[in-house]
């Protein structure tokens, strides 16, 4: 009589090390440990971390393209400054473009561009659940374009590319959060039914309460930072 095979366990595979010092790294800028105009030396936390400074270098480049550091030539990196009055202005001037742009969008929204945000909102839980912000983040921008683009305002949506690039470190922080990200998922698919429903005044209430919720999580994160 044979031997019952055993269930093996579900394998999980260990994080890089890159992974390892981008999930340190992420976690001491969100929770204050990092503030806002300190300098990374890569030589410090890769001695810190025990890891070469390979891995250290790879992560701070994806930091640098989430917005989350930024890179000064002979200085070197350092953690981004956040203000919340910024983010507070950024947001007004938002509310009140976009909702000028969602009006006229809604008219000239095709089936083409309700599957892009489709698309794109897949991508974004992907991105998501694997904890990669800068996916989530490019992911996140094409949802929202897909639908104000279809307003044909070319200046306008010029304008609105420039403020949404200028809050880019602001929603790094945001989703670096597994909670926010959730939130962020339940309201871009409410966003994304009321698309396919043509929906003007529901798209509009989503879009206040979830850049509302944005800055509600964020005074806490930035709360820690003064």
């Amino acid at each position: 009589m044979s031997t019952p095979k055993s269930t093996p366990k579900k394998f999980t595979r260990p994080p890089t090390a890159q992974q390892a010092v981008l999930a340190e790294l992420r976690r001491a800028i969100l929770e204050g440990d990092l503030e806002p105009g300190s300098q990374l030396i890569q030589e410090t936390v890769a001695e810190r971390l025990g890891v070469s400074r390979v891995p250290v270098r790879e992560a701070m480049r994806i930091l640098q393209g989430e917005g989350q550091i930024s890179y000064t030539p002979h200085r070197g990196y350092f953690v981004t400054e956040l203000s919340l009055d910024e983010l507070e202005e950024i947001r007004r001037i938002r509310e009140l473009l976009e909702e000028e742009a969602v009006v006229k969008a809604m008219p000239n929204l095709r089936d083409e561009d309700v599957a892009v945000m489709a698309e794109a909102y897949q991508e974004m839980e992907l991105a998501g659940a694997d904890g990669d912000i800068a996916a989530m983040n490019a992911a996140h921008t094409r949802f929202h374009f897909a639908l104000l683009s279809a307003s044909g305002m070319t200046r306008l949506i010029r304008i609105l590319r420039q403020l949404w690039d200028a809050a880019d470190p602001y929603r790094a922080v945001y989703h670096g959060e597994e909670a926010s990200r959730r939130a962020a998922q339940k309201q871009h698919a409410a966003l994304l039914r009321a698309a396919k429903q043509r929906d003007t005044e529901r798209a509009i209430k989503i879009l206040h309460d979830h850049r509302q919720q944005t800055i509600d999580r964020l005074r806490g994160a930035l709360d820690k930072h003064k």
